[in-house]
């Protein structure tokens, strides 16, 4: 069974920064592609970021060219997404959350406030 964990939310201001760290264990061979996703209260998840196992990559509209994903290596049978997010605007306040497979970890909050 894969367990999904992220991490590394949190407040910041308009124009700042946050990576995100997604860990991954259990079972890495069932793990095909990982991705991130946020929901805003009253809105619907939102595709942010995906990352496959032969490095193909898809970033949404509404957050390319400010945030990039990527990924380690594998070693160990370790396996961690991050999320790399730049120049932060007060529409990226969200509960960022990790899909690996077809596993979901619980979230973790971004604020971006002044």
């Amino acid at each position: 069974q894969v367990q999904v964990a992220e991490s590394g939310g949190g407040l910041v201001q308009p124009g700042g920064s946050l990576r995100l760290t997604c860990a991954v264990s259990g079972s890495p061979v069932s793990i095909y592609s990982m991705a991130w996703f946020r929901q805003a209260p009253g809105k619907q998840r939102e595709f942010v970021a995906l990352l496959t196992t032969d490095g193909r990559e898809a970033i949404g509209d509404t957050v390319k060219g400010r945030f990039t994903i990527s990924r380690n290596n594998g070693e160990g049978s370790k396996y961690e997404a991050y999320l790399q997010m730049d120049n932060l605007k007060v529409e990226d306040t969200a509960v960022y959350l990790c899909n690996a497979g077809i596993s979901w970890g619980q979230g973790t909050q971004v604020t971006v406030s002044s």
